[in-house]
């Protein structure tokens, strides 16, 4: 093409898709009956444009699947920002779940009257790849700071600052550690009472700053945490971030919000993965001219194991009852000094997932699902774009076949979600409408929603993550939040009416903070919105415990049941993920107010998140896998012993289900009995 100027990539041809009139023009062909069932395929392509002018355009590869009974199903596979100025590789990996009438692969994305060129796709089976090893952590030394000269005894040395602003040294800043920080540090000598100070900022990313590259050890998870303030001027609240520049990747350290002059805790984490180049911490956020002061600031790896022995004995305060078992009857008098064994059948905490419709046509999945889980949540079936797609055109087969599933295994289901607040999230034919149309078709969605469902859901998310949009509200005005949730509850009281929303616990969004979140909750109620419970979803990267905690404890204030909604944890190291997961859980199981927790997905090639999977995609459990598997093991009680001189047996279990066998010399005695959660010692009474 174009004279000879673009030339295959290989071989001798290239094929090319022109006179492109959607989006979703491109080239395909069909391979149906070469792909299998279960197992994953590994796709990759040399791709580029024309007809672009240079500029970069998104090419996607995607599956189309059609099952026998008509069911369609779309599969994104990868994508590439080609150009028309290379040839460009794509890749990425499907599974199919059931057994399609037809799958077709085509190449698509780039906008209309853009050529796609494709020089060769090749599908193949993906082969497995051996997991990385654990990380070497042996030489870590926990909780000492990688920030040099923190204190500011040596005047300005090993800070510079970053662009050209000015840096001097002031006093009287705290002269204790930020509460964060000394709780995992425990007790420290004082701070000095030093502090940076920044001034004359011309650009709100200009600070202080200091290159730590050479004192980082890879995929160790570190916390920062310092105290920050600004100076006068400006307008509203300032915002201050943490901040990393790893060679040309940011990566976010923590951020506050701060609308006075007093001394703020700004708190975040971090993990490098791979080897940096170069590695640059600095502090910004505030509006040019205004001065920026940072004092105490610590950067220093994190003893999760040291944080588990703790979370072990809090857990067995939390989630265990004393019980005493009282054997009576004609035969209780020979029991005495039997053996007794008891075993707990099932932990009666709510432990969930995430399942989608696709998903249950693979028997794998399910048998893990169902094995492991007793709560479940849909992905999408449930949500207004998906059972509502097209205005008056419904679908609800898809959320009545998860129910369906649930319902015959016994397991409780969230309605996630009535609403979700995010205009990305809403569909085009909904934002179309003018105010008193859309209004209407917000009466309509919870009238059909909720009639049809009533008594069926557990929980509703009613409107998700009203942190972070604001699509009704702005159409609508200030009360239909409140009206949402009053009008759900008329509809069905016996759910429980969430708000759910992310980055609530990590300390990353000051949109999403554990004080904005509870404003944003004590708005709702003034407004007579029958909130019952509180959604913290749990997407995060590198999670401290001491950071969930203290989120924990916040919302913890407002004595509603927090749920971990939408938990998931990634890292390309499964060892890694499976550190990351076991915090997440054994901080929301230790702590007193969370009554569940809710996985977003499990199995590699079903969740909306890389590299964050417990099972890969063709059923084997990885190091996360297995780490999870071991907890639950672990949350069962099982206790051995003799029946005392009183007819009695005591022990100290978790919440559940358990059986008893009474082994005496001339019978065996079985049962069952349940533990609730209690205070007092729950007293069993045996009748032999």
């Amino acid at each position: 093409m174009e004279d000879g100027k673009v030339l295959p990539s290989s071989g001798k041809f290239f094929a090319s898709a022109t006179d492109r009139t959607q989006s979703w023009n491109g080239i395909q062909q069909e391979i149906t009956g070469r792909a299998q069932r279960k197992r994953a395929y590994d796709v990759t392509a040399q791709v580029r444009t024309s007809g672009n002018s240079g500029g970069n355009a998104d090419v996607r590869a995607t599956l189309w699947i059609q099952s026998p009974s008509g069911r369609e199903q779309y599969i994104g596979i990868g994508n590439v920002q080609a150009s028309d100025k290379d040839w460009f590789r794509l890749q990425g990996k499907f599974l199919i779940n059931g057994s399609p009438s037809r799958v077709v692969i085509f190449l698509e994305g780039p906008p209309r009257g853009v050529d796609i060129l494709v020089d060769s796709v090749v599908v193949k089976h993906a082969g497995r790849v051996p997991p990385l090893p654990p990380p070497d952590f042996d030489n870590v030394l926990y909780g000492v700071n990688v920030i040099k000269n923190s204190n500011l005894s040596e005047d300005l040395k090993e800070w510079s600052p970053l662009g050209p602003c000015s840096l001097n040294v002031g006093e009287g800043s705290p002269l204790v550690l930020p509460p964060m920080a000394r709780d995992s540090l425990g007790p420290r000598e004082p701070l000095s009472g030093r502090y940076v100070l920044a001034s004359n900022r011309t650009q709100s990313w200009m600070g202080p700053s200091q290159t730590i590259a050479d004192r980082l050890i890879l995929n160790v998870t570190y916390q920062i945490s310092a105290w920050v303030r600004v100076g006068y001027g400006g307008s509203g609240p300032q915002n201050i971030n943490v901040a990393l520049g790893v060679d040309n990747r940011y990566v976010n350290g923590g951020q506050v919000d701060v609308n006075d002059t007093r001394w703020h805790e700004i708190t975040g984490s971090f993990r490098i993965e791979k080897q940096p180049s170069r590695v640059i911490v600095y502090v910004q956020g505030p509006a040019p001219g205004v001065d920026l002061m940072v004092a105490g600031l610590q950067i220093f790896p994190v003893d999760r194991r040291a944080r588990f022995k703790h979370l072990k004995k809090q857990t067995d305060k939390v989630r265990k009852r004393d019980v005493v078992l009282k054997f009576t009857g004609s035969d209780a008098v020979d029991l005495r000094g039997t053996f007794v064994r008891v075993k707990q059948i099932k932990n009666s905490f709510p432990l969930g997932s995430c399942i989608n419709r696709s998903d249950i046509d693979n028997e794998e999945v399910v048998d893990f699902f169902l094995r492991n889980f007793n709560w479940a949540v849909f992905g999408n079936e449930l949500k207004w774009y998906w059972t509502e797609a097209q205005k008056g055109s419904f679908n609800y087969a898809d959320a009545d076949e998860l129910l369906d599933l649930c319902d015959k295994h016994g397991l409780q289901t969230r309605g996630h979600c009535i609403f979700w607040e995010v205009v990305g999230a809403v569909q085009s034919w909904v934002q179309s409408l003018s105010k008193e149309e859309l209004m209407k078709a917000v009466q309509n969605r919870l009238t059909g929603l909720l009639t049809r469902y009533k008594g069926k859901f557990r929980h509703y998310d009613v409107n998700n993550e009203m942190l972070h949009g604001s699509f009704y509200q702005d159409r609508l005005g200030a009360d239909i939040r409140s009206y949402m949730f009053k009008t759900a509850h008329e509809l069905d009281p016996s759910a429980a009416l969430f708000v759910n929303d992310y980055h609530v616990e990590d300390g990353t969004d000051t949109r999403a903070s554990p004080e904005m979140y509870i404003q944003h909750i004590l708005g709702l109620q003034a407004q007579g919105a029958p909130v019952g419970g509180i959604g913290v979803q749990g997407h995060i990267d590198y999670p401290i415990g001491i950071i969930i905690s203290s989120a924990l404890d916040k919302l913890g204030t407002l004595g509603l049941p927090i749920w971990f909604t939408e938990v998931d944890v990634s890292a390309v190291n499964e060892h890694v993920r499976a550190e990351d997961l076991e915090v997440m859980l054994r901080e929301a199981y230790s702590h007193p107010a969370v009554e569940g927790i809710m996985l977003w997905g499990f199995w590699e090639l079903l969740m909306s998140r890389a590299n964050a999977y417990l099972v890969d995609a063709e059923g084997n459990i990885n190091e996360a896998g297995k780490r999870f598997l071991a907890l639950k093991k672990e949350w069962l009680s099982h206790s051995n012993g003799h029946v005392d001189d009183q007819g009695e047996y005591k022990f100290r279990g978790f919440h559940g289900t358990y059986s008893i066998d009474v082994i005496s010399s001339s019978k065996i005695f079985s049962r069952t009995f349940v533990v609730e959660k209690g205070d007092s010692p729950l007293e069993v009474t045996m009748d032999f």
